[in-house]
């Protein structure tokens, strides 16, 4: 096995910009390039191996082919038909719709999928960019339902001022939305179930507004207001002369920072699988005899039977994967 770097699914929206390409120098398809899907194995994008004896195969197909050790011991069968997290850059030149992710229950009775809890980590965000987490203080169902009926959701809406660096726990049942000025790693689950609330009375390419869920919406939202806890307040520690900075640990993913200085060498128990995303610094990955250049907007999957592998050169990266089955929620926010 060797560490094996992702090519993405590029997803043109209307809100999309070119700031992929600007950034991490991606390919991107148009300048309405809203979303890379890194990691995919979903029925609606699926990202495809870029090197190594893997080169070409989409990522539901070389797990299909090695696994259950590709994917690692703590999984099953049923795993490997459905594989959990799906890894994506955003780029939001315009802001989103205001959406809400459905739970696991909800989303498998309506929609045949899990549910979407899911993660931002912010890149990029241009001067006073905000992004849209739960609702004000005081608001109740009743008012939450009015609001959508006469178009005036946006004064009830808690929005929060962002820059890089920031990152945020979205649990499912969480309304949110992204707003313009920003470029954001998103993990999640590997569902894509959403809930558009509203979407600023904007059309689709078909010179129509776009399709609204409003009773499923008010079905799955929790109101409870999140008002100064939105952040995510890290548990920070020291590896060597490395930085480590635990952001999210939750049943779905556990996700770290890494702030590396030149090297961290890490071994693989073969229990679960790794995706590393890198923010900045350049450098190569080697495991398992071969070692792969990567620079900043890469992603790579690393197999749970690569065994040990050392990320050469100073950088910075988000480290995830999915814990064992006994993991509770864990995470802080401010």
């Amino acid at each position: 096995m060797y560490p094996i770097k992702m090519n993405p699914d590029y997803k043109e929206l209307i809100w999309g910009g070119t700031r992929l390409k600007t950034l991490f120098h991606k390919p991107i398809p148009s300048d309405k390039t809203g979303e890379s899907w890194e990691v995919a194995c979903h029925k609606n994008g699926k990202s495809t191996a870029a090197n190594g004896a893997f080169a070409g195969m989409t990522l539901s197909d070389i797990i299909a082919q090695q696994g259950l050790p590709f994917l690692g011991t703590q999984f099953t069968d049923k795993d490997l038909a459905t594989f959990p997290l799906l890894i994506k850059f955003i780029d939001a030149t315009d802001r989103l719709s205001v959406q809400v992710h459905p739970d696991d229950a909800y989303a498998m009775e309506h929609e045949g999928e899990p549910g979407k809890t899911e993660m931002w980590y912010v890149i990029h965000a241009e001067p006073d960019a905000k992004l849209i987490y739960g609702v004000k203080e005081g608001v109740t169902h009743e008012a939450f339902a009015a609001a959508i009926q006469d178009g005036t959701l946006g004064e009830l809406l808690n929005f929060v001022p962002v820059q890089a660096g920031d990152a945020f726990f979205m649990p499912a049942t969480t309304l949110h939305a992204i707003c313009e000025g920003l470029v954001i790693a998103e993990i999640q689950q590997n569902s894509d179930t959403t809930y558009r609330v509203f979407d600023w009375n904007r059309v689709g390419k078909d010179g129509k507004p776009r399709e609204l869920h409003v009773q499923k919406a008010l079905d799955v939202t929790d109101l409870t207001p999140k008002t100064g806890k939105e952040k995510v307040v890290g548990l920070v520690r020291s590896v060597g002369q490395n930085c480590c900075t635990t952001l999210v640990h939750c049943p779905y993913f556990v996700t770290e920072k890494w702030d590396i200085l030149s090297d961290a060498s890490q071994g693989m128990d073969g229990s679960h699988f790794e995706i590393l995303i890198i923010l900045d610094g350049t450098g190569f990955i080697e495991g398992g005899g071969t070692a792969v250049p990567f620079v900043p907007g890469d992603t790579f999957f690393l197999p749970a039977n690569l065994g040990q592998y050392t990320v050469n050169g100073a950088c910075a990266l988000l480290k995830t994967y999915v814990p064992d089955k006994q993991t509770e929620i864990a995470g802080d926010a401010k």
